[in-house]
């Protein structure tokens, strides 16, 4: 049963999702600040964080960033209609998914199930038994294990799920819809800002940000590729 941790401020919303959530088959703990949310954690180390950006006290980004510190757990925000700037910041603090409010617990539990999915991170008719390098870079499909310089990376699960789509073919173009559907389970016209925040935080992990990128090309116009040498 996934555990989920619900961080919300309002009473109301808090319960309906903790409601909906639980009548979906999963384990759910809730807390009413991002204080509290933080607290609870490590002790509950849930499989989901369902985190809402506007939080009084400490802000939803804010919580973000401090679980990115320690913990790769995957975070889905809650973001109000409309705010599309927050979105944007919340993705590229760490988040790997959102849903806007109104909460619509069907909704939720897919976005749930997805993200868990992505955990196991395989890609489907290219795993390798064995780790590939790729420069200074070293991916290990199966064991799930990605080293840069020699140090391992920490990566959140569509972080992860993206490097292993994009260095499965090097050198082939992907579009932002076609890395949408593959890595994140999105359906038609969804929301490539997943995809452009999501590769902004895997080149910072690869220290990709001074310079051009390497491993990761943007193709104007296109998408994106991963380099080979």
């Amino acid at each position: 049963m996934p555990r989920v941790l619900i961080v919300e401020d309002d009473p109301d919303v808090r319960q309906a999702i903790q409601l909906g959530l639980r009548h979906q088959g999963h384990d759910v703990l809730t807390a009413g600040t991002g204080e509290e949310g933080l607290e609870r954690l490590l002790p509950y180390h849930p499989d989901v964080v369902v985190l809402d950006l506007m939080l009084p006290g400490m802000s939803g980004l804010d919580v973000c960033r401090r679980i990115r510190e320690r913990d790769q757990v995957p975070i889905i925000m809650v973001t109000a209609k409309g705010d599309d700037i927050d979105v944007v910041v919340g993705l590229e603090a760490g988040a790997d998914d959102y849903v806007v409010k109104p909460v619509q617990a069907r909704v939720l539990d897919a976005r749930i199930r997805a993200v868990l999915r992505r955990q196991d991170a395989s890609v489907p008719d290219s795993v390798r038994p064995r780790a590939e390098s790729h420069g200074e870079l070293v991916i290990d499909r199966a064991g799930l294990v990605v080293t840069h310089r020699g140090e391992p990376v920490a990566l959140a699960p569509s972080e992860l799920r993206l490097l292993l789509t994009l260095s499965a073919s090097p050198g082939q173009v992907f579009s932002r819809q076609q890395l949408l559907e593959a890595v994140w389970e999105h359906g038609y016209n969804g929301d490539v800002r997943l995809v452009d925040a999501c590769v902004k935080r895997l080149r910072g992990k690869l220290g990709e940000l001074g310079g051009d990128p390497w491993y990761i090309q943007t193709v104007r116009g296109f998408g994106y590729r991963f380099g080979s040498p």
